[in-house]
């Protein structure tokens, strides 16, 4: 019998309905988080792509970034793309000062890494774990990840031939937390949702 899966997406900012689709096509349920309650009644949380000083600003506003904090710290599963990367890490750079991170994964990122928007570009990724052959990611103003803890894999980084950018982390993992510097949500291709909700369900 296969285990049903609720799974919120941080709503407050950015690809909400990207990634409710995309965890909807994979057999999830799915609900926004805007507040604590919301929170408490989920089995995992999609942080999406956005601007992740103003999502950080807005977990404040609406009181979500302690509970979030302490939910993530209590093992709920996550997984966050671009903005969300940037919001799971335990140190930002070149971010705002008052911006605040959730700490639930042990890395360093660099915000806007890639450069803005006009620099924004696609390439094809191997990804640990991700069966099929190699995912096409999209990025668009991108975090890069600069340092990882000894509890962080490393799932994926830009290939050699790539460019700007090329050797660059761009995926890791620690525990039930995954987040990629990428927008699956955009691209139709459903594996990294579909791995992250079977994490949720083993859970």
């Amino acid at each position: 019998m296969l285990v049903t899966a609720r799974i919120g997406v941080l709503a407050l900012q950015g690809d909400v309905r990207e990634h409710r689709r995309a965890l909807e096509a994979v057999g999830a349920t799915t609900a926004a988080v805007r507040t604590a309650a919301d929170l408490a009644a989920v089995d995992g949380i999609v942080l999406p792509g956005g601007e992740s000083t103003t999502m950080s600003r807005l977990l404040g506003v609406f009181e979500l970034h302690h509970p979030l904090r302490a939910a993530l710290a209590a093992g709920l599963p996550a997984y966050g793309s671009c903005a969300g990367m940037i919001l799971l890490a335990s140190e930002v750079l070149d971010t705002r000062p008052d911006a605040r991170c959730l700490g639930a994964i042990d890395m360093t990122v660099r915000r806007n890494a890639f450069g803005r928007q006009v620099d924004s570009f696609e390439t094809d990724l191997d990804v640990a774990g991700v069966d099929g052959g190699p995912v096409r990611a999209v990025f668009i103003r991108a975090p890069w990840v600069e340092r990882v803890g000894d509890g962080v894999d490393v799932l994926a980084a830009v290939p050699a031939d790539a460019g700007g950018g090329a050797g660059a982390v761009v995926a890791v993992q620690q525990g039930r937390v995954i987040a990629t510097s990428f927008h699956p949500e955009v691209t139709g291709d459903l594996r990294i949702h579909r791995r992250f909700v079977d994490l949720v369900r083993a859970r």
